[in-house]
């Protein structure tokens, strides 16, 4: 591993934070897709299953950041045991549901109920920023983050589908659950490196989501969001429809991989300038990237074309979290990174159901119609609120230029 990413580990505890948070975050990329699997396995209703997905990332959507938000006030392992549990509980349902072949009804009443699975990923961030806010190593950490998202989406997909194609059905979303649960009690077991809480009297009221800038940063990740939603369903129909569906999980595998490659140089690297334009730069690069999937008509293809689209994700989410930083309080630092899952969550849910409904009606080709014009929705707002990105708000009892001046520090 190279140096700078060595170095962030000298801290005590966090070699634990981070293996407990690359365990807990395998279910992001296996329960959506291990689900889809699972009911088109079962009922070959692929619109039903992408309806279920949606679900539960409208859920997510809807829950997750009142879940960061009780975090940031009474502290992880307080909220998160408990919100978990829900989660778990939920998640069983579904799968029992699902085998014996209860009615639609309550497969999307549990569905719902797996959205109260916590945002581990905002609540890793949020232990680095505890540990190294204001110092270069910070950007290396969210670099590093950045790297364990995607290498969960290179493994997750392809454990999700193999065990459901090759075992049973129900087999990818249970092996998600079981990750979820080892990966939240673990971290939660670790008290050293947990972030202190804010009671709400510290915090000065109100949601994170009052801040200008990060309103723009989410609405454009709704617009991100359908793009891995929709990529995510119509590859494994796509791949279906060629008589090779396992081969998804290795096609999926190869989108993230793009990513992780990208996310590992990106955070080898120290930039001048505005990180909004960055920011932007990545969006329009995400939006273009999408464009080849129209043009896919065999496997091989479709796998270089989104290996190449993976390319941008990793460098625009790590500016995305930058960005954060300028724009919200730090007391409600894990909320505002919660904000951004959330937005790719209605993202995700919006791609899957329209992908889903596409794909059903006219063919797994036409469905990556979909992230290509979610791709330019998220370029046009990207645009629209370029100007809010690029006056961040007065925090943390600081002045804007003092804040500038530690983030020129930060990029230095």
């Amino acid at each position: 591993m190279p140096s700078p990413y060595r170095a962030l580990f000298a801290a005590p505890g966090s070699k634990g934070f981070s293996a407990a948070g690359f365990v807990g975050r395998m279910p992001l990329s296996m329960m959506g897709i291990g689900v889809v699997t699972m009911i088109s396995q079962i009922s070959g209703r692929y619109g039903l299953a992408g309806a279920l997905s949606a679900t539960i990332a409208l859920a997510a959507a809807a829950i997750g950041p009142q879940i960061s938000r009780l975090v940031d006030q009474h502290g992880q392992r307080r909220v998160l045991r408990p919100a978990t549990l829900v989660a778990l509980a939920s998640a069983t349902g579904l799968l029992l549901a699902a085998h014996f072949g209860w009615p639609d009804w309550v497969l999307f009443l549990c569905a719902a109920g797996v959205g109260s699975v916590p945002s581990l990923g905002a609540m890793i961030r949020a232990r680095w920023a505890a540990l190294y806010r204001g110092t270069p190593h910070l950007h290396t950490a969210y670099s590093f983050e950045s790297v364990v998202d995607e290498v969960c989406f290179i493994f997750g997909p392809i454990v999700s589908i193999g065990l459901s194609t090759a075992w049973f059905p129900e087999a990818g979303p249970l092996l998600a659950a079981c990750f979820l649960a080892v990966g939240v009690f673990w971290l939660t077991a670790q008290r050293a490196t947990e972030p202190a809480p804010h009671p709400r009297e510290h915090q000065g009221g109100g949601s994170a989501l009052r801040a200008r800038g990060l309103q723009v940063l989410v609405a454009t990740f709704v617009a991100t969001g359908a793009i891995f939603g929709a990529v995510d369903v119509v590859t494994v129909a796509f791949a279906d429809a060629r008589g090779h569906k396992g081969a998804a999980s290795v096609v999926l595998a190869l989108y993230a991989a793009g990513s992780c490659v990208a996310g590992i140089v990106f955070g080898l690297l120290r930039f001048a300038g505005a990180p909004q334009r960055r920011w932007l730069l990545g969006i329009c690069a995400m939006a273009v990237s999408m464009i080849p999937l129209l043009l896919v008509g065999n496997l091989p293809f479709l796998a270089v074309a989104l290996f190449v689209a993976g390319l941008s994700i990793a460098p625009t989410m790590i500016t995305t979290m930058s960005l954060i930083e300028e724009h919200v309080p730090r007391a409600q630092l894990t909320e505002g990174m919660t904000w951004i899952s959330t937005g790719l969550a209605v993202g995700v849910a919006l791609g899957s159901s329209v992908a889903g409904w596409v794909i059903d009606a006219a063919g797994a080709r036409a469905g990556y119609g979909v992230p290509a014009v979610s791709g330019a929705v998220a370029v046009a707002v990207g645009f629209l609120g370029y100007r809010r990105l690029s006056r961040p708000a007065p925090r943390r009892g600081g002045t804007v230029e003092q804040h500038s001046e530690r983030e020129e520090r930060h990029v230095a």
